[in-house]
């Protein structure tokens, strides 16, 4: 569990500096990862500057940042038109949107911090 929480610490801060991947889901999972496996490592986590708010803000009330959840949509926009264009399966791509559309309804529902 605490090699899983530093790649997803990893994990969480390309996508932080990347706007395909979504860093905070990634930070939310190590804080959990960590809560088992090093609480020393979830409090540093949790008062990290930059890596801590979204996590602790997920934590107190279910919050994502308003440009978050709208960075989140776009990129699973963008995904699926690339998907699209690369000529998937009719099926496939049904799958895909149903995904995407259920992730994008969830996230931009949530609060903003």
């Amino acid at each position: 569990m605490f090699a899983l929480a530093w790649v997803c610490v990893g994990l969480g801060i390309v996508g932080i500096v990347t706007p395909v991947m979504p860093g905070t889901v990634f930070l939310i999972l190590a804080a959990w990862l960590f809560t088992r496996s090093s609480p020393r490592f979830e409090r540093w986590l949790l008062t990290h500057p930059r890596l801590g708010p979204s996590v602790v803000a997920w934590r107190a009330s279910g919050a994502v940042p308003r440009w978050a959840q709208l960075v989140a949509a776009g990129s699973m926009a963008f995904s699926f038109a690339v998907l699209v264009v690369l000529g998937l399966s009719v099926p496939v791509l049904a799958i895909v949107a149903a995904v995407f559309v259920g992730v994008s309804a969830y996230l931009l529902t949530r609060p903003t911090s």
